[in-house]
C-alpha cells in the first residue's frame, strides 16, 4: 500500500498549489466506502475531507513539519493574522484582525463542483473580512458564494443561514437572498485554506443596482424605512439566539470603542467623537435593558439595498447580513437614518421622513423616539473611530475602509448646530403625523 512518490489529486481538495511540489513518502492509504483514513509517519498533516457521495479522498501534507514556500499573494490578503494593537485595548473581534480567506480560483471551483455540482464563472465581491464571489453558472443561473472568515464563529454563519430560511417562511415578499442546499441538502459546509477552516455558503443572486452607486432622491428614504420595518417585522418572531460574538459594529459596546479615539488624526473631530461615546456610556448604556429588543440587521445602508436596473427608484434587494444581532430595535432604526444626513438643508429631515415610514410599519414605543438623536450622532463616530483605526492598520485598504468617512465627519458637525431638544421634538413628530 506504500509508495515511493503518490501524488494526491487536487480535483478534489481545497489544496495550496505548493503541496503538489512536495515528495511524499510511505503513506499508507486506507479507503473506506465514505471515509478516509490516512495513516502517516511524518508530522504536519491536515486533511480535506470532501463528503460528496464518493469514496475518493484527498489529503494535503507538510513534511517535517516544513511548509512549502509561499507565494505572492496581493497585499489586501498578505499574512494570515496579525498581532493586535489598538485592537487589544477595544476589544476587536479577530475577524478584523484576520484577513480575508486565501482560496485560489481552482479551489473555489472544485468547492463549487463538488459541493453544488455547479460550474460558471467567478468574480469577486467587496466585503470586509470574508471572500465573497460572484458565480454564473454554465446553466445562466447565478449565485453567491461566500467564504467566512477563519476567526468567524461557525455558529454566526448558521444563524444568519437560519434566519435566511425564517424570512422566506414568515415574508416571502422580501427581497433576502435564499440558501442553496448542498448535494446533501446541508446549508454550509467547511473547506481548508492555509491550515485553517472556513464556513461555505451559496446563496441566490439578487439582480438589481446598488444603491449608492444611483443618485438617490426623497423618494428613496421612505421606501428604505418601510423596507427596514417589513424586515424588523419578519425578524420579529426568529427565536433563534445570537451566537453572542463580539461584532465591532455592535452599538451597544459603543463606549469600548474610545480606546481608539488616539488613531483619530482630526484633534478636533477626535473631541467631539470621544464626547458622543462618553454621552452614550452615560445617558443611553443604562437604559438599554429597557428597550424592546430583537435580531436586527444592524447594517441598512445604501451599499447594502439594490435598486431595479430599469427602474432606479424602486428598492429591490437587501443585500449583506453579516452584522446581524440582537439589540434594541431603535439602533436599527439609527444605523439606517445615519446615512442619509444631507449635505444641505435640515440636518433631519430624511431621518425623520425615514422614521415616520417604519414607524407606520413596526410601531416604536414612546421611550424609543427621544434616543434617535444621540443613537444616529453614535453611529456616526463609531464610523470615524473604526474607519481610521482600520486604515492606519491596513492602509492598502484605506480607500475601502474610510468610504463612509467623510460624510461621518459632516453629520457630526452638522449634528453639533441642532439643540437636543430641538431634535428630540421634531423626531417625535415624524411618529405622530397624520401621514
Amino acid at each position: 500500500m506504500a509508495s515511493d512518490a503518490l501524488r494526491l489529486s487536487c480535483g478534489n481538495i481545497y489544496q495550496n498549489p505548493d503541496t503538489a511540489r512536495c515528495v511524499f513518502e510511505k503513506i499508507a492509504v486506507l479507503r473506506v466506502f465514505r471515509t478516509l483514513s490516512i495513516l502517516a509517519r511524518f508530522c504536519g498533516i491536515s486533511c480535506c475531507l470532501n463528503v460528496i457521495g464518493r469514496s475518493a479522498r484527498c489529503c494535503r501534507v507538510n513534511l517535517f513539519g516544513v511548509a512549502p514556500a509561499a507565494t505572492s499573494r496581493p497585499s489586501s490578503r498578505e499574512g494570515s493574522k496579525r498581532p493586535m494593537t489598538l485592537a487589544d485595548a477595544a476589544g476587536a473581534p479577530a475577524t478584523f484582525t484576520v484577513m480575508t480567506p486565501r482560496f485560489t480560483s481552482a479551489e473555489i471551483r472544485a468547492l463549487l463542483w463538488d459541493h453544488y455540482g455547479t460550474e460558471g464563472e467567478l468574480r469577486t465581491l467587496a466585503s470586509e473580512r470574508d471572500l465573497t464571489m460572484g458565480v454564473e453558472a454554465s446553466d445562466g443561473r447565478r449565485f453567491v458564494l461566500k467564504i467566512a472568515n477563519s476567526a468567524e464563529n461557525p455558529e454566526v454563519v448558521r444563524f444568519q443561514n437560519a434566519a435566511f430560511v425564517h424570512i422566506a417562511d414568515v415574508a416571502p415578499a422580501l427581497p433576502v437572498a435564499r440558501v442553496v442546499g448542498t448535494l446533501q441538502g446541508r446549508r454550509e459546509v467547511v473547506a481548508l485554506a492555509d491550515g485553517e477552516e472556513h464556513m461555505v455558503r451559496l446563496l441566490t443572486y439578487l439582480p438589481g443596482n446598488v444603491l449608492a452607486s444611483v443618485e438617490r432622491t426623497a423618494t428613496h428614504v421612505p421606501a428604505i424605512g418601510r423596507l427596514l420595518g417589513e424586515l424588523s417585522l419578519a425578524l420579529s418572531t426568529f427565536s433563534r439566539p445570537a451566537p453572542g460574538d463580539e461584532i465591532l459594529w455592535d452599538m451597544q459596546r459603543a463606549p469600548k470603542l474610545r480606546s481608539l479615539a488616539p488613531s483619530i488624526a482630526n484633534p478636533d473631530l477626535r473631541r467631539r467623537v470621544e464626547a458622543i461615546l462618553a454621552r452614550f456610556d452615560a445617558e443611553i448604556a443604562p437604559r438599554q435593558a429597557s428597550l424592546e429588543r430583537q435580531i436586527v440587521h444592524n447594517d441598512f445602508n445604501p451599499s447594502n439595498l439594490l435598486v431595479a436596473e430599469d427602474e432606479p427608484g424602486r428598492i429591490v434587494g437587501i443585500l449583506d447580513f453579516g452584522d446581524m444581532l440582537e439589540a434594541p430595535r431603535i439602533f436599527d432604526v439609527a444605523v439606517a437614518c445615519s446615512y442619509h444626513v444631507p449635505a444641505e438643508g435640515p440636518p433631519l429631515g430624511f431621518a425623520t421622513m425615514l422614521l415616520s415610514a417604519y414607524h407606520a410599519v413596526h410601531p416604536l414605543a414612546a421611550e424609543e423616539i427621544p434616543l434617535l438623536f444621540d443613537l444616529i450622532a453614535t453611529r456616526h463616530a463609531m464610523t470615524i473611530a473604526i474607519s481610521e483605526w482600520r486604515a492606519r492598520r491596513h492602509p492598502e485598504n484605506a480607500a475601502y475602509v474610510l468610504r463612509n468617512h467623510g460624510n461621518a465627519a459632516r453629520a457630526i458637525e452638522r449634528f453639533a448646530t441642532i439643540r437636543r431638544e430641538d431634535a428630540v421634538a421634531e423626531l417625535e413628530r415624524a411618529c405622530h403625523s397624520p401621514d
